[in-house]
């Protein structure tokens, strides 16, 4: 089968509207419909409007936002649903239907489950990583995972006064905002159903609370557990017999004696076709480019990149997005990767905004009441931000305007060894 370099589709391949046709524009294709994705493609129309044909290849129609989960268990209104088709053609993208099953990197191709074969010119995977329960026989907790029954688990753990209720952060997860969450949430409900004593005690491999943020944020979320009565146990690698996060860790037994929540661990989704590090994860350059293969990048929690985060994840897609939009020959100039971390908390009565600033130096970093970025939205996407609450593309993720609040991230990870990535390598806060 040729591929005609100058519109990236295979003779025969199947295109957007199920022809083979083609189109005069070279094709980018998105892979995969959450937070990166949809990103990916309103940064391309925001840089490179009119050079390219998007299309994003995707199973479900529909965008959910994922990070109000959260607050379902308790009272809270389902997360808001988008529907694809109306966003991407509001972006001049088209939806096409599917799933990814291997990518074909020398004909340009991606070939789905039920054998169609799309051509591209460049190609972006957005199809996060493979969540899976830590630890067998306890409530696993992450915005794929629904069932969470708040008030099951406080009455159980009400039963056994000396044990409690027991929230964990697995050894290995680079994200534990949402367990702190739900564990100051269920300390309200608690209160709401008059068991206000219950014991809750929280187990998290950080060296702090919520370190990643800096000392400001680890004396406050600190002092609001203390305040609402739940223990913080750091450092802690929790350990099972099986079905553990990482069994090479000596550690501190499963709780058994009381109900325990704990987050995921999440797995690289091992894309057939494409390389993939010892995690099956993507590995990426500084331009979110897939190291070791042509015209393909990746977004998104199926990187190389240790933070699982959306607005981590909206980063890499605007990198990838801007390396792809100068070589269509728009006037962009292209950023490198450089992860800038912003997160809210939510506490159950209100909400707290968290930056960080430590690269590069011992910074404290900020937490307020008040919003640190704008839209103030849970994730803080540049251009999906705006998408989703109508305003106009590419504005400032800052109040009133002006430079948004970058914010470098360091982790103590293998990337701190390729030297090809700015604000990270040699940077320890």
């Amino acid at each position: 089968m040729d591929t005609d370099p100058a519109r990236g589709l295979a003779s025969g391949a199947v295109d957007a509207a199920g022809d083979s046709s083609g189109e005069s524009l070279p094709r980018v294709l998105i892979v995969g419909g959450g937070v990166a994705g949809l990103e990916a493609a309103a940064a391309l129309a925001e840089l490179a409007p009119g050079l390219a044909r998007v299309s994003l290849l995707t199973p479900d129609p529909d965008f959910v936002y994922k990070p109000l989960i959260v607050d379902e268990p308790f009272g809270g209104e389902p997360a808001p649903r988008y529907e694809l088709a109306p966003l991407l053609e509001g972006l001049g993208a088209d939806l096409v239907a599917g799933s990814l099953e291997r990518v074909d990197a020398d004909a340009h191709e991606v070939v789905t489950a039920d054998g169609a074969r799309i051509g591209y010119e460049k190609l972006i995977v957005c199809v996060g990583g493979a969540p899976r329960p830590a630890y067998p026989d306890v409530v696993t907790f992450w915005s794929r995972f629904a069932g969470l029954q708040a008030d099951e688990l406080i009455a159980a753990g009400a039963a056994l006064p000396a044990a409690g209720l027991t929230l964990v952060v697995p050894p290995g997860v680079t994200w534990p905002l949402p367990i702190y969450e739900v564990a100051l949430m269920l300390r309200r409900r608690a209160v709401e159903l008059g068991e206000g004593d219950l014991r809750m005690t929280l187990l998290t491999a950080e060296d702090a609370p919520l370190g990643v943020f800096g000392r400001k944020a680890i004396d406050a979320i600190s002092e609001t557990l203390a305040a609402r009565g739940i223990e913080v146990r750091a450092g802690v690698h929790v350990v099972a017999d099986e079905g553990v996060a990482d069994s090479s860790l000596v550690g501190v037994p499963l709780p058994r004696s009381g109900p325990v929540v704990a987050l995921p661990v999440i797995d690289g989704p091992r894309i057939e076709g494409l390389p993939a590090d010892r995690g099956g994860f993507l590995p990426i350059d500084v331009h979110c480019a897939v190291t070791g293969v042509a015209d393909v990048y990746a977004a998104g929690d199926g990187t190389s990149f240790p933070v699982k985060q959306g607005g981590i994840a909206t980063q890499e897609a605007d990198a990838a997005a801007e390396q792809i939009a100068a070589s269509l020959g728009a006037p962009v100039e292209p950023s490198p990767f450089r992860p800038v971390l912003r997160g809210k908390l939510f506490t159950g009565a209100e909400s707290l905004s968290m930056r960080s600033a430590i690269a590069g130096g011992e910074g404290e970093g900020a937490i307020s009441p008040d919003p640190l970025w704008w839209p103030p939205a849970k994730i803080a996407g540049r251009y999906l931000s705006n998408l989703l609450s109508g305003r106009d593309q590419g504005a400032d993720l800052e109040p009133g305007g002006g430079r948004p609040l970058d914010v470098e991230v360091s982790w103590p990870h293998e990337w701190h060894g390729d030297p090809g990535l700015p604000g990270i390598d040699g940077e320890r806060g």
